[in-house]
């Protein structure tokens, strides 16, 4: 499966310098497909239970080698990036042209240089998951991190440039945070690459403590949160759609990679982070009911959600380990669904404000239905985020006992995500209408790609996916878990 790996990784890098050369429609179609390969590629790996590599290059020591390569937990991180990013799109087709115009902007030559930062953007994420090394893992994080900023700088809301700024110089003090720590490992260690450090079986506290606290401004936990409400809302919202529920869960991403070559910081700190999670949980969980912007809120629910991956790397072990992978495809889904309902208020009546807002069901019912699966995911109700609470729950239970100082607030973390959802669908999309508004006809583009993530979150909680979703993943965890090889 070398060959193969390495062929459809290719096909979205190479579209990104393609696509720019064709009209909008064809270069959005193009840029869904592209990311169809490596979708098909995956589930294929996903369902065989396979485990590939491919070397691009030998380095010296500390370096080691650079490879790529993809096993059942890479793939759930993949499949959810490559669904989210071809739908968004495919959506952004209407959004873009209205914010263009918006902008007073020549929609077909600005769109050229959009879609070729949106896709390197994507393809960046992509590729983050499937390396092998930590050097190769950082250039990909970064490159991450600069197209965020340019396409926040240059398509956002509001103060665009002060918000695009704000989110840089965050993520680049986490950028730096992070590198040191991949710096000490190589001394301590002698290589960067994950396989050779998975027989290493050591990173000091030192170390881990950089990458940590690095990856918690990513992720964001509570404290460095502010930059996201912020960077969320102003962003243009495919963006926002693709930063809230892909861009910041790589952080966990980083950290459950570290924590399978040693978990020994999370089992010793277990205790204060899980409390420091599900205060982050907590708070941005309330946080939503008073939040009077739509993206605002949602941005909220995101650092709520993100508390579930810091407790589930708290929990650690195979179900830990489990619930941090399909959370994140949960939260992807979930959240990518409904930051494309509110762009799609956005587009037709210019409507953000919650308060302004009510009876919306009855003029858009495609987006009002839309928004109650990507709620049902955030809750775990009828989707695949029901296995991520169900692993989360049954890894703190193994990790804790039946000790209900853990296991409560967890248990009311979960009832807080369905709480705080249902109750803004109501304030949304029923009740008295607070604004006067005409009925419209709502493009294909703005909720048809809703509808194909929901369906698939739904697919993936039943047989045939959901078995091989979690007898592939229990498989390979299992193993690095007990101290197997990558």
């Amino acid at each position: 499966m070398t060959e193969p790996l390495l062929l459809f990784l290719l096909v979205p890098l190479v579209v990104t310098f393609l696509a720019p050369l064709l009209s909008p429609k064809a270069a959005s179609y193009l840029t869904a497909l592209a990311f169809a390969v490596p979708f098909l590629g995956t589930l294929y790996l996903l369902f065989s239970g396979g485990v590939a590599d491919v070397t691009l290059m030998r380095l010296p020591v500390p370096i080691g080698r650079l490879f790529l390569f993809s096993d059942p937990i890479t793939a759930v991180f993949s499949l959810s990036i490559c669904v989210v990013s071809a739908m968004v799109a495919l959506y952004a087709l209407p959004y873009m042209e209205h914010r263009f115009k918006e902008m007073g902007l020549d929609a077909r030559s600005e769109f050229r240089k959009y879609i070729f930062i949106y896709d390197l953007y994507a393809v960046s994420m992509l590729w983050l998951v499937h390396c092998g090394n930590l050097l190769l893992l950082y250039v990909f994080l970064e490159i991450m991190l600069i197209t965020a900023f340019l396409l926040i700088f240059l398509y956002g809301y509001g103060k665009r440039q002060w918000v695009g700024l704000l989110y840089l110089i965050w993520c680049l003090i986490a950028g730096v945070l992070t590198l040191v720590g991949f710096l000490i490992i190589a001394l301590e260690s002698g290589t960067l690459a994950l396989d050779e450090l998975m027989y290493f079986h050591r990173i000091s506290t030192l170390a881990w403590s950089f990458v940590f606290f690095g990856m918690v401004i990513e992720l964001p936990g509570l404290g460095p949160h502010i930059w996201l409400p912020w960077a969320h809302a102003e962003a243009p919202t495919p963006v926002s759609a693709m930063l809230s529920p892909l861009t910041v869960g790589l952080a966990g991403y980083v950290l459950l990679r570290l924590s399978l070559v040693d978990p020994n910081f999370f089992a010793t700190y277990r205790a204060p982070i899980f409390a420091y999670a599900a205060l982050t949980s907590i708070y941005a969980g309330f946080a939503v009911f008073i939040q009077k912007d739509f993206k605002r809120l949602l941005a909220y629910s995101t650092v709520s959600q993100m508390g579930y991956i810091l407790i589930a790397l708290c929990v650690g072990g195979v179900f830990g380990t489990m619930g941090v992978a399909i959370q994140y495809m949960s939260h992807a889904f979930g959240k990518s669904i409904l930051f494309m309902c509110a762009g799609g208020l956005i587009t037709l009546y210019g409507l953000r404000d919650v308060e302004k807002m009510g009876g919306l069901h009855d003029y858009v019912p495609e987006i009002s239905n839309a928004a109650v699966i990507g709620f049902m995911n955030l809750a775990g109700i009828l989707t695949v985020g029901m296995l991520g609470e169900f692993f989360i729950l049954r890894g703190a239970v193994e990790a804790f006992g039946f000790n209900l100082t853990y296991i409560l607030p967890i248990v009311f973390i979960f009832i807080l995500s369905g709480w705080y959802g249902f109750y803004t669908i109501r304030r949304v999309f029923y009740g008295r209408p607070k604004s006067k508004l005409e009925s419209k006809s709502i493009n294909g583009y703005l909720y048809v790609p809703l509808f194909i993530i929901g369906i698939l979150s739904v697919l993936f909680l039943f047989p045939p996916l959901s078995s091989s979703l979690v007898g592939s993943l229990y498989k390979v965890v299992s193993a690095l878990v007990g101290g197997g090889a990558l």
